[in-house]
């Protein structure tokens, strides 16, 4: 009786030390989120330690089953951690670089989203990235290159102002002109997936000059390549 309750002390013990470790350890832990997007690094970090506790249970012999939980719950618990760490020094990094640009980076849980307005990428009816904008695009690029285990999705907006096949072809040039550039700068193409889809996905009223102004726009989603930290 009192082993098995030294072990059921030792598991949950590591338990709470790992989860306590990986948000004290976490120095993007203070970054503004989107809802959903809170410290990956304790969620991943806590859900890997109790399964890393239950294999290390489970696999030891009976004398030393409290002591396997614990090495088991801190592996798991700190591979576990992996990708949400990753996410939160990726935010951190585009949230600091993007700084003054007129981009917004967004989170949703794993997932990161840049929304680049129509009128700082593009001229007019046109699908030729702005000069000025090239900088912006390097800094992307950089670290795109540097946080590599994500796909990049890149998706043209229009608002509806116009012939809709016009703007569903717009749209999609203006996307293949920003995933052209990225791949100039050394992006894999193979990350990257391009799709247009015009006046369809409003985020503001097409009724009025502001409402348009924000519906014009590319959007770069950030999502975890499959099984990149498994």
């Amino acid at each position: 009786m009192l082993k098995l309750s030294t072990s059921r002390t030792l598991i949950a013990s590591s338990i709470v030390v790992l989860l306590a470790g990986c948000a004290a350890g976490n120095p993007y832990g203070g970054q503004q989120q989107q809802q959903g997007g809170s410290n990956k690094t304790a969620i991943y970090g806590g859900l890997g330690a109790l399964g890393g506790a239950a294999i290390g249970a489970a696999t030891s012999s009976k004398k030393d089953r409290g002591k396997g939980a614990l090495i088991g719950a801190a592996v798991a618990g700190a591979a576990g951690a992996g990708y949400g760490y990753y996410v939160d020094k990726q935010e951190a990094e585009l949230r600091r670089s993007m700084q003054g640009t007129g981009i917004d980076v967004q989170r949703d849980g794993d997932n990161l989203t840049l929304i680049m307005p129509g009128n700082v990428t593009f001229g007019t009816d046109s699908a030729a990235i702005s000069g000025s904008f090239y900088g912006t695009l390097n800094n992307l690029a950089q670290s795109f290159n540097q946080y590599d285990q994500s796909t990049i999705e890149i998706v043209g907006h229009t608002d509806s102002t116009g012939p809709y096949q016009h703007n569903m072809s717009l749209s999609q040039r203006r996307a293949q002109s920003v995933a052209d550039y990225l791949r100039n700068q050394g992006i894999s193409g193979n990350r990257m997936n391009v799709r247009g889809v015009g006046p369809d996905q409003p985020v503001a009223d097409n009724t009025s000059a502001q409402g348009r102004q924000q519906n014009r726009r590319v959007e770069i989603n950030l999502r975890p390549i499959p099984g990149a930290y498994q």
